[in-house]
């Protein structure tokens, strides 16, 4: 399928070929009909791409600030990789649009297939011919209104929103300052509110078009027309309500709202125009100042835009869905008209110009319609307190496949997110001997970016063609923790080599379905992204240290900091807690340290936060205690080591320095431009295992350790007490 992407680095824009999005449950795959774009934002992101990279950073200063902390916490060489990795890739474009339902996929009972929706978001409603759209931000069209009207849902839902922010009454007075799309919309969303509007815009045609629509009287917000007008509906006392639809970066704007709006007036902010409030007069009138955060609420909050939580009707009347619904329901009794808006309607092929032209001024337009063509394509499959240490039983194959010696490593990746992208394909892309032969995901942008900046010879959407190819030898998991288990058993199941971010698995389940694959199989080449135990550093600092006769004392102090907003580890209840997803990293560390796999565990959480204490016993009695800590200091290292046995200490100070205190003392240079955590290492190890059909890097008894004390962390903070692991025989 084609879809409009442009490149953020370059500016450039194209309408690339990328692989059909699966059909996950709790959706539906849409075939666009008619995409709006946004005048507005669109063309304002746009712009920025062709902006320099000071240009970019001046335009974008809260990422300049997520750089900077960036580099404090990884280094300059991994931020910079992961900085210009994101800007180097293809970004969709698009955000409002309406198509037919194609494919329903499980948990979805509201649409059929052949049913006309309208969809919403800047990752679901995308200038694609096929996207898979969430419950949350679709809904169906109602019957008669036309699919070029319903493609405008979310620039819709936005405008109504703003309306609702300004909790206008009958008789009120209203001022729209900027009277682009939102702008147009929302002074007719007031007109049928009952409310008297005055719109400024410095265009004189959107004035017109404006009072066609329904203001009372529309002008120059540098002349004093708009003032006059205010002046005589409102007796001179201004008006209710001012709503910023203007972007830019003057500050008229906000002047202009606090000079026509009466006492303890309301100013709604929709647009993204410049903020600097004249604090005398907003103190003076003490008007109040709000925000419209788009669609309405449930925007950006991953539980009610992905996994379909919808809010009570009780607690949350207006949610970003049910606003959608409103603004086609008043489309569809024409008590809103966005016909007069679309200024021109351009065949999705020619998409490049028809930006271009917006970008150059040659096209002066409110609204612009990409049209799809109706031919179908075929739509991608569906993707579809004693603990037990599980036992690793083999079957009775062969557990490498044979394979000729001078043959490159064909590599498939599932996924290619920030740490694919980052921190493993710049590795395996320079690596010789290795061929990247196909990345699989399920979303297509991803995959048509994967495959152009790695290299891969394929992109697609299909994970059992990719599981089925004889001439594939080795599979990557690398997407969310929750599918990491499933797609394993899957992957050994079809007799390939695996390499598996951690986690392995979420649940004891999960992690005896892999070890059944295993025993069914009889394929036992594992390896789960354990990385810190190849860290150039630490492994020096492992021989300097020597090998210890009595037990050792281990210290590990993760600090771990807060997540963002909206980070998918926040999703505790399908993707596991947060240390249940990588604490494998620092108890594989310790175990690989102290060579051994522990037996037994002991967790004890902080009140109020993220905060653990987890204490590992050995067979020779020695101890680790992991301090994962969330509220500590941005500035701090996020990752220290103390080893201490026979009169010895090992210390690692967040893989930039090493020391050795004993009989002698060594102290590593330090290295604060790089944090080498051991990925190229690991990836060479793995490499080298599938080529000679030689054994794993980690005996996979190990890996399943490991697994099950990162699991029983959680046992052991339910049940209050040490936790044994027993091993299973």
């Amino acid at each position: 399928m084609k879809q409009v992407v442009q490149n953020y680095k370059s500016g450039e824009l194209a309408v690339l070929d990328v692989p059909v999005p699966g059909c996950k449950p709790g959706g539906v795959l849409v075939r666009s009909a008619y995409s709006l774009i946004s005048t507005g934002t669109e063309l304002m992101k746009v712009s920025e791409a062709g902006m320099s990279m000071l240009g970019k950073a001046r335009s974008r200063p809260d990422q300049v600030a997520k750089v900077m902390q960036s580099v404090a916490t990884n280094g300059v060489p991994a931020t910079y990789r992961k900085v210009m990795g994101k800007l180097d890739s293809y970004t969709p474009l698009g955000y409002s649009l309406c198509g037919v339902v194609e494919q329903v996929g499980t948990g979805i009972d509201d649409v059929k297939v052949g049913d006309l929706v309208a969809c919403a978001g800047n990752e679901h409603a995308l200038h694609a011919e096929l996207n898979w759209v969430p419950k949350n931000l679709y809904a169906r069209v109602p019957d008669g209104l036309a699919p070029r009207h319903a493609a405008f849902g979310t620039v819709g839902s936005i405008a109504l929103q703003g309306v609702r922010r300004g909790e206008s009454q009958l008789g009120d007075v209203a001022l729209v300052i900027g009277l682009g799309l939102i702008g147009q919309l929302v002074v007719q969303l007031l007109a049928a509110s009952g409310v008297r509007v005055v719109g400024a815009d410095p265009d004189p045609v959107r004035c017109e078009l404006a009072e066609r629509l329904g203001a009372a009287a529309c002008g120059d917000p540098a002349s004093t027309a708009v003032e006059a007008t205010v002046a005589e509906l409102t007796g001179g006392h201004g008006v209710d309500q001012v709503y910023l639809a203007a972007g830019g970066g003057s500050n008229q704007p906000v002047e202009l709202a606090a000079r026509l709006c009466r006492d303890r007036g309301r100013v709604v902010d929709i647009g993204k125009c410049r903020l600097d409030l004249p604090w005398n007069a907003y103190y003076e009138k003490e008007l109040d100042v709000r925000f419209s955060r788009s669609y309405g609420p449930g925007r950006y909050d991953p539980e009610y835009e992905l996994e379909g939580r919808d809010y009570p009707i009780g607690y949350v009347r207006w949610t970003e869905r049910r606003n959608l619904a409103c603004f086609l329901d008043l489309l569809a009794r024409r008590r809103v008209d966005v016909e007069p808006l679309v200024s021109h309607i351009a065949d999705f092929d020619d998409a490049v110009e028809t930006y271009q032209r917006l970008k150059d001024g040659d096209l002066k337009a409110v609204a612009v319609l990409f049209r799809y063509p109706e031919q179908k394509e075929e739509a991608g499959d569906a993707e579809a307190p004693a603990v037990a240490v599980p036992a690793v039983r083999r079957g009775g194959r062969a557990s490498a496949p044979a394979r000729s010696a001078k043959a490159p490593v064909r590599l498939a990746f599932v996924g290619a997110g920030n740490y694919a992208t980052s921190m493993l394909l710049p590795h395996l892309a320079q690596r010789d001997g290795v061929e990247l032969s196909t990345v699989v995901t399920t979303t297509a942008l991803s995959a048509a970016n994967a495959k152009r900046k790695f290299g891969f010879a394929g992109a697609t959407t299909d994970l059992d063609a990719v599981l089925g190819d004889t001439s594939i030898d080795a599979v990557f998991v690398v997407t969310r923790h929750s599918s990491h288990a499933e797609l394993t058993r899957r992957a050994l199941l079809a007799g390939k080599a695996v390499f598996v971010e951690k986690p392995l698995a979420l649940t004891e389940d999960e992690l005896a379905g892999v070890l059944a694959a295993v025993e069914e199989s009889g394929n036992d080449r594992l390896q789960v992204g354990f990385n810190r135990r190849y860290a150039p550093l630490l492994q020096e600092a492992r021989k300097r240290f020597g090998a210890r006769t009595g037990p050792a004392s281990l210290r590990y102090l993760v600090n771990a900091g807060r997540l963002q907003h909206g980070s998918w580890y926040l999703h505790q209840g399908t993707e596991g807690s947060r240390f249940a997803g990588e604490g494998g990293h620092f108890i594989d560390t310790a175990s690989w340290l102290l060579g051994a796999d522990p037996v037994s565990v002991y967790a004890v959480a902080a009140s109020g936060n993220e905060d653990l204490q987890v204490v590992l016993r050995y067979p020779d009695g020695s101890t680790a205690t992991i301090s994962y800590v969330t509220t500590g200091a941005t500035g701090f290292p996020k990752e220290t080591l103390d080893l201490i046995a026979d009169g010895k200490v090992l210390r690692l100070d967040d893989f930039v320095r090493a020391s050795v205190y004993g009989s002698k003392k060594w102290v590593s240079s330090r290295l604060p431009k790089a944090r080498d955590k051991g990925q190229n290492a690991e990836l060479a190890a793995f490499i080298k295992a599938v080529r000679t059909g030689g054994p794993m890097p980690v005996p996979l008894e190990s890996l399943v350790a490991t697994t099950a004390a990162t699991l029983a962390v959680q046992s052991g903070l339910v049940g209050g007490a040490p936790v044994t692991l027993a091993r299973a025989r």
